[in-house]
């Protein structure tokens, strides 16, 4: 375990362990700032497409192309 996953890991002991009402503050603050609120953001949607198969930029580009001529 990296350093920064010890960090991540401790972080999330110590919010686990404050009542719901508490964590619910916690987050709500959190989703407040748009900063941390587009991190979130960003992050789950990596989390949840991680297994998705990947497309070269190329093949990607060229798709775009041709649904723009359409």
């Amino acid at each position: 375990m990296t350093s920064k996953q010890a960090t991540a890991e401790i972080f999330m002991t110590a919010l686990r362990a404050l009542p719901p009402e508490e964590q619910n503050t916690f987050l709500i603050t959190m989703v407040k700032d748009s900063h941390f609120r587009e991190d979130i953001i960003d992050l789950a949607i990596a989390t949840k497409r991680n297994a998705e198969k990947t497309t070269p930029l190329r093949s990607f580009l060229k798709s775009l192309k041709k649904s723009r001529r359409k």
